[in-house]
C-alpha cells in the first residue's frame, strides 16, 4: 500500500512515528472524450488568452485573488518553507471527544496509520486506549499542503485519520432555501411513516450494497467489445519533410524562372551592300 505521508503522533509524552495510507479509493468509471469525426482523444491545452498561445508548466506562477484581476504572487519557494516548517511539526492530539459527539457533515476522507520503524509499541497503546475509553482524538496535520482538521480513531484493529471540515467550511443550512419550518402532520400518516422504518431496519451490512450504475456500466462496456463495436483513433500524421522539402525548393524555382526578368537581345548591327561600299569609296 502507498505511503502518502510519514510524521509523528504524539499525545502528552508519548510519540508514535507513524506512515499514512489512502484507506478509500475511487472507482469510478473514467470515460474519455474523442473527436466524433477521427475518434481521437480531445486534448486540452493551457492557453494564455492575452497571449494567445500555449504556456509550459515553468512559465505558470501561483497566485491569491484577492480582488478582481489583482493578485498577490508566491514563489515556489515561499510555499514550500511555509509547507516544510508545518509539516516538521509532530501532530498533537489536542483533545479526546467521542464520536457521536461529531456529525457526519463535517467528515471528509479516511485515511489508515501503520507504525513507522520503533513505534509498534505506542502505537498498540494509543489503538488500545480509545478502545477501552471509547474515544477519538481530535488534533492538526498538513496534508497536501493544507493544513486539516482530523480525527484519529480505531477501526478495526487499525489506527485511522479522518479529516474533517472546519466550521467555517460547512455552509449555513439558514442559507438552504425552501425548507418549511412547520408543517402540520396527520397522526395516522406519521404512524404509518413510522411501521414502515421499523419494517425497514436492519443491522448495517456494507458488502450488501453495490454499485449497480457502475456494474451496468461495465457490461455494457464489456458487450460492445464482444461485438467489435469499437474504433481505434487514427495516428497524427506525420508530414514527410522531405517530399514537402522538394515540393517548396520547387515552387521557389518555378517562382524564380516566372520572376527573372529576361536578358535584352543585342543589336543586330546592318551590314553594307557592295553598291554602298562603292558609292562611299566616290
Amino acid at each position: 500500500m502507498h505511503t502518502m505521508w510519514k510524521g509523528t503522533i504524539s499525545f502528552g509524552l508519548v510519540n508514535i512515528p507513524v506512515k499514512m495510507h489512502a484507506a478509500t479509493e475511487n472507482k469510478e468509471i473514467k470515460l474519455r472524450q474523442l473527436h466524433k469525426e477521427c475518434k481521437s482523444p480531445v486534448k486540452y491545452e493551457k492557453v494564455c488568452p492575452v497571449c494567445e498561445r500555449e504556456i509550459k508548466n515553468e512559465d505558470i506562477v501561483k497566485a491569491y485573488e484577492y480582488a478582481k484581476n489583482k493578485f498577490v504572487i508566491l514563489d515556489n519557494e515561499e510555499l514550500e518553507a511555509l509547507k516544510k516548517e508545518q509539516e516538521d511539526k509532530a501532530v498533537e492530539i489536542v483533545d479526546f471527544v467521542k464520536l457521536e459527539d461529531i456529525d457526519p457533515i463535517y467528515f471528509e476522507k479516511s485515511y489508515f496509520l501503520s507504525p513507522n520503524e520503533g513505534g509498534s509499541k505506542a502505537y498498540g497503546l494509543l489503538r488500545s486506549a480509545l478502545s477501552d475509553t471509547g474515544k477519538i482524538g481530535i488534533a492538526k496535520m498538513i496534508i497536501r499542503s493544507k493544513e486539516q482538521l482530523a480525527v484519529i480513531r480505531v477501526y478495526q484493529n487499525t489506527l485511522v485519520v479522518e479529516t474533517i471540515h472546519y466550521p467555517d467550511e460547512v455552509r449555513s443550512v439558514q442559507d438552504v432555501p425552501n425548507i418549511p419550518e412547520e408543517v402540520k402532520i396527520v397522526k395516522k400518516e406519521l404512524d404509518t411513516a413510522k411501521m414502515l422504518i421499523d419494517q425497514l431496519t436492519a443491522e448495517f451490512e456494507p458488502d450488501k450494497y453495490q454499485d449497480e450504475y457502475r456494474t451496468a456500466l461495465l457490461d455494457l462496456i464489456e458487450e460492445k467489445k464482444n461485438k467489435e463495436q469499437t474504433t481505434t483513433a487514427k495516428d497524427k500524421p506525420v508530414p514527410d519533410n522531405v517530399t514537402n522539402l522538394m515540393d517548396a525548393l520547387q515552387a521557389s524555382l518555378d517562382r524564380a524562372k516566372k520572376d527573372k526578368p529576361k536578358p535584352k537581345q543585342p543589336t543586330k548591327r546592318k551590314t553594307k551592300t557592295a553598291a554602298q561600299k562603292k558609292k562611299a569609296a566616290t
